[in-house]
């Protein structure tokens, strides 16, 4: 007969941001056997990626060291690529890891985190950098595009998820921080595209006046 010992309940909330991560813990006693679920952490993600339809990398972000060398991360990123790229379901379980992704044109995104993670946790992160870089990039998802606005797409990731932690889970937010944020970069460090749309906008609030 299954004795139920305890359940604690905790609620975690990402300072000032929103995001919930509701915990449960619970532990049961069965014939004599003392049986526990993997302890909780709010380190979900262990890696984001971006891979063109040839399975060549175009961003990574790894958040540990389950793959330490960049031939391991590649090899890792070729397997996944073969795994998915064919398929039509958003989850896979690959090398003892949970994997969620989606494609859009010629680009492959991967958000992966350990066996025992959530998937729906793993495919909010996905969802809100989808959402966040098809509103920065008009829709346009695709690899030049994405290639021409790599910038946003580090800023974007940096709001999303730091050091492994979930931050954030609205497309909206995030393009609105990177958004301030790229207001602060430097011109030097602006893309051509960038200051070549401010002047055309700049142009353009001119001649209305």
């Amino acid at each position: 007969m299954q004795r139920h010992l305890s359940i604690p309940l905790q609620s975690q909330w990402d300072q000032g941001k929103g995001f919930g991560l509701l915990v449960v813990a619970r532990a049961f006693r069965t014939e004599g056997m003392f049986i526990s679920l993997q302890e909780p952490s709010l380190y979900t993600v262990k890696a984001i990626l971006i891979l063109d339809n040839d399975g060549d990398r175009l961003f990574a972000k790894y958040y540990d060291d389950t793959y330490p060398s960049v031939k391991e991360q590649k090899a890792f990123e070729k397997n996944i690529f073969n795994k998915t790229h064919r398929t039509d379901s958003e989850i896979a379980l690959l090398e003892g890891l949970t994997v969620v992704y989606k494609s859009s044109i010629d680009l492959y995104f991967y958000v992966i985190g350990s066996s025992y993670e959530n998937e729906l946790m793993l495919m909010a992160v996905l969802n809100c950098l989808f959402d966040s870089l098809s509103q920065m990039l008009r829709k346009n998802v695709e690899k030049r595009a994405l290639l021409e606005n790599m910038e946003g797409l580090f800023l974007a990731v940096d709001e999303i998820v730091d050091g492994g932690v979930i931050l954030e889970s609205d497309p909206q937010q995030v393009v609105h921080r990177v958004a301030l944020r790229g207001e602060d970069v430097p011109l030097t460090e602006q893309t051509v595209s960038q200051v070549l749309q401010s002047a055309k906008e700049q142009i353009k609030w001119s001649l209305l006046r």
